[in-house]
């Protein structure tokens, strides 16, 4: 509870006291002079004023800057009114219950704000440099990609950058959710915003501050709470129209039944402050915001950053999933699993074929070599030659070796054994012969399968890969996930095209979501009704399009998101129903004089504290 709320309990509490002892006074008669005017006006305006001074404050504030219909006004109308005719009890107590329901209403949302607003404690607040053999803190938007920091053990990392020295357990839980800690040691990447472990850290920036990963997170979370859903949208619209429309009723109420009728205006006044008091929508426009502040926030613990309230709504309709696969589904890690002997053995296929790739850099070439695991004789591979989109020709050793896909065998006339199963191939030949085939395949990743499941459990009615690998490859991985439909041997711009024709088929509120994480990602993201993007190893471009980041790349999650999305959904559209069925019932019954005052404080404080209680299980995580 923060100090703002402590006060409030305070002035509650006493004004509660104050209440009870008038009342106590009234019903024993202990007091007879507290059922005289002005003597019992003053007794009970002094706990009013304390209990709602502020209340009053802000109507008039409001009124002054042409602002004029809102729950403080109706709150100060209303209990004037009761005083005017002398209600003066139940004048105290509206403003009583009111401020008891705007303190737990508060305390609510503050609740679920820190779900969120953790995630700024990831900041940090300096860096550490060496200076004449003297480490200083200093600004991290003061130091520079190339620089070199260093970062002691129970430090947060203030900058993205690679560890060039020492090694340390690295807390990630900030970022992921992860509660394991990852090894970080000389060559690895690391991410700012997570807390550096039990080792010293040397590391060289890679990024500035502002375009670090702890930047775009902070910046996301402070942006989220401006895209709204269409029932936040709906709420603020009506509430707009409503606060004046029962006003004007309230008014109506109060003169119109007493002239045409011939008298009563008293009763007919304090009907119109009942009519007043049950028609305040803090119940709606609260519990409807706070329901989706919760629903991020539970997000954000499960280390999903969703960025506004009109993308968990549209996760919340998704009936279709479409997945790039490479960095995705799988990997993105070749390895060789297979070597097929022809005119030479697997040892000496894999020899020459490392030898002929050893001045490539490509992954299908690190792959070949890694498979190889030996140290490779540069100084034997002469006029190296590498041809697009067909391979590598090379001298070797004194022969010509050919390493490439089979176009490149055609192209020369080279005979073959074409390999028609599933991942990349690549044929090797020596001195126009071909010497033996080597299969590379992109491991799946840990828990694909079991998201693909999860989403199919959930109600996700197709699953869909899109992917430029061959179609034998493609096939492979959507089998072993069990996806509903597989897409190969398309281009970035065929991607966009494939998810325009996906979007055609959609009717009605169905939704259609992408993942991904490379940079040629970023249009399809772009273009679908929900872009889910990669936030430990993707792209920043696929980011920044993005609608949902998973920080920690495991699509498992995905399948949590939908169900806290729709829990969510379904939590903010209890509590429009309820809300206003009951105020509908009890402004009838206060209309038709068949409500007191005392009902119309249910009708506000008590449906608000409901409605807000309900709306606060979408802060948990199921």
């Amino acid at each position: 509870m923060t100090e703002k709320h402590k006060k409030m309990l305070a002035r509650i509490l006493v004004t509660f006291g104050a209440f009870m002892g008038l009342l106590a006074g009234v019903r024993s008669g202990a007091f007879p002079w507290l059922k005289e005017f002005p003597t019992s006006f003053l007794a009970y305006l002094a706990p009013y004023c304390l209990i709602g001074y502020d209340i009053i404050w802000k109507a008039a504030r409001n009124i002054r800057n042409g602002q004029v219909f809102d729950e403080n006004f109706l709150m100060m109308i209303a209990t004037f009114g009761a005083f005017g005719v002398g209600e003066y009890s139940e004048a105290l107590a509206v403003m009583l219950f009111y401020q008891v329901g705007e303190l737990f209403q508060s305390y609510a949302v503050n609740r679920s704000r820190q779900s969120i607003t953790e995630m700024m404690n990831i900041c940090p607040e300096y860096a550490n440099i060496e200076e004449n053999g003297q480490i200083v803190q200093v600004d991290p938007d003061d130091v520079a990609p190339g620089m070199v920091i260093i970062i002691k053990p129970g430090e947060r990392i203030p900058l993205d950058g690679r560890v060039i020295e020492g090694e340390s357990m690295i807390d990630t839980a900030a970022l992921t959710g992860e509660s394991v800690p990852r090894r970080a040691a000389a060559g690895d990447e690391i991410i700012s915003g997570c807390v550096n472990g039990n080792g010293t850290l040397k590391v060289e920036v890679t990024r500035a501050f502002e375009d670090s990963t702890v930047a775009k997170i902070l910046e996301l979370v402070e942006n989220a709470g401006n895209k709204k859903a269409k029932v936040e949208n709906f709420i603020t619209r009506f509430a707009r129209y409503y606060t004046p429309a029962v006003t004007m009723g309230a008014a109506v109420l109060a003169v119109i039944p007493p002239l045409l009728l011939g008298g009563g205006w008293g009763a007919w006044i304090q009907r119109a402050c009942i009519f007043l008091v049950i028609s305040c929508p803090c119940a709606l426009v609260i519990s409807v915001p706070l329901g989706f502040f919760g629903g991020i926030g539970a997000a954000s613990r499960l280390g999903v950053l969703v960025k506004g309230s009109n993308y968990l709504e549209a996760v919340a309709e998704m009936t279709t999933i479409v997945f790039d696969k490479t960095g995705t589904l799988t990997k993105g890690e070749f390895k060789v699993t297979q070597v097929l002997p022809g005119n030479a053995g697997e040892e000496e296929v894999l020899r020459i074929a490392a030898l002929g790739e050893g001045y490539s850099n490509h992954p299908i070439s690190n792959s070949i070599k890694a498979a190889y695991g030996r140290p490779i004789d540069i100084n034997q591979v002469t006029g190296v030659e590498e041809i697009p989109g067909h391979g590598v020709c090379a001298q070797v050793e004194g022969s010509q070796v050919l390493v490439g896909n089979g176009k490149l065998m055609e192209r020369l006339g080279i005979s073959y054994d074409a390999y028609q199963k599933a991942g990349t191939v690549v044929y090797v030949a020596r001195d126009g012969i071909h010497a033996g085939t080597i299969v590379i395949s992109d491991t799946v990743k840990e828990g694909a399968r079991e998201a693909i499941r999860d989403m199919k459990q959930v109600g996700v009615k197709k699953c869909i890969m899109l992917t430029g690998d061959r179609q034998e490859a493609a096939q492979s991985v959507a089998e072993e996930l069990g996806l509903d439909e597989v897409h190969a041997e398309l281009l970035p711009a065929d991607k966009v095209n494939r998810v325009e024709e996906l979007l055609a088929r959609q009717q009605g509120k169905h939704r259609l979501a992408f993942v991904g994480d490379g940079i040629n990602d970023a249009p399809v993201l772009t273009r679908a009704d929900i872009g889910i993007a990669m936030g430990s190893m993707g792209s920043d471009a696929a980011i920044e399009a993005a609608d949902v980041v998973l920080m920690d790349d495991d699509v498992r999650k995905i399948a949590s998101v939908v169900k806290i999305s729709r829990k969510t959904l379904r939590i903010v559209k209890q509590n429009i129903v309820f809300a206003l069925g009951i105020k509908a019932l009890v402004l009838l019954l206060g209309a038709l004089g068949m409500a007191n005052m005392w009902e119309a404080v249910f009708a506000d404080v008590g449906v608000s504290v409901i409605a807000i209680l309900n709306a606060m299980r979408a802060l948990k995580v199921d």
